[in-house]
């Protein structure tokens, strides 16, 4: 699952490596903070478990509006 990362495909959904960094350590965070995860656990650690909810479409990244 984690050598989805790899893939060209992924990073270009989120518009590059730095948004989908920037995505998973968000995501990260709140499971630490004590979210739910969006996708069954099955023993897997955080990481893996975010990476399975973005393969998924479970979560993106919503980037603020701009004020001008």
């Amino acid at each position: 699952m984690i050598e989805a990362l790899n893939s060209d495909e992924i990073v270009r959904k989120f518009g590059g490596r730095f948004k989908l960094t920037a995505l998973i350590q968000r995501r990260l965070e709140e499971l630490i903070a004590g979210d739910r995860p969006m996708v069954e656990r099955k023993g897997r650690s955080d990481f893996e478990v975010v990476i399975d909810e973005i393969l998924q479409g479970k979560i993106s990244l919503v980037e603020p509006d701009s004020k001008n």
